[in-house]
């Protein structure tokens, strides 16, 4: 089967209807910004990571990455601890709260997917699966295999 010559395009156009369709499931709360939830799902993807290594995975100055943690932890959804192997280091750990806002989003987020999914016929579903399975898998063969890469799509 030969490829349509407009796939890309087509995928780009289903990419940026499925950005809108998270987007607007995640703008129903009022808590943080988009910028920092990518941040509370760092923090809870690399356990163990103090400021620094926050930076390195938004790739900005350690003090930009210290601002958002204040913000953070002014609403109570962060806690800077020191590491109890080195108290020099201090080690940045998501609250109870910030680990059930993030539930909650992801829920809000695959609802809203699944709302757009039961509008589509069941065989057109398995073909979807498979078609991204397989993107996915070719995906990953052209990217080196680091935590880091997959943490920055959070």
């Amino acid at each position: 089967m030969e490829r349509p010559p407009n796939l890309a395009a087509a995928i780009d156009t289903a990419a940026e209807a499925l950005v809108g369709v998270l987007d607007s499931a995640t703008a129903r709360h009022n808590v943080v910004s988009p910028t920092q939830l990518r941040v509370l799902s760092l923090i809870i993807a690399h356990p163990h990571s103090n400021v620094n290594r926050l930076a390195e995975l938004l790739d900005v100055v350690p003090s930009s990455a210290s601002r958002l943690c204040d913000r953070l932890e002014a609403v109570g959804l962060l806690r800077r601890v020191a590491d109890p192997r080195d108290r020099r280091e201090v080690r940045l750990i998501p609250t109870a709260a910030a680990e059930s806002l993030l539930r909650e989003l992801k829920e809000r987020r695959h609802q809203a997917v699944q709302a757009v999914l039961d509008r589509m016929p069941n065989r057109v579903q398995h073909e979807l699966l498979l078609a991204l399975m397989a993107f996915s898998q070719a995906a990953a063969v052209g990217t080196p295999a680091s935590s880091d890469s997959t943490a920055r799509t959070a």
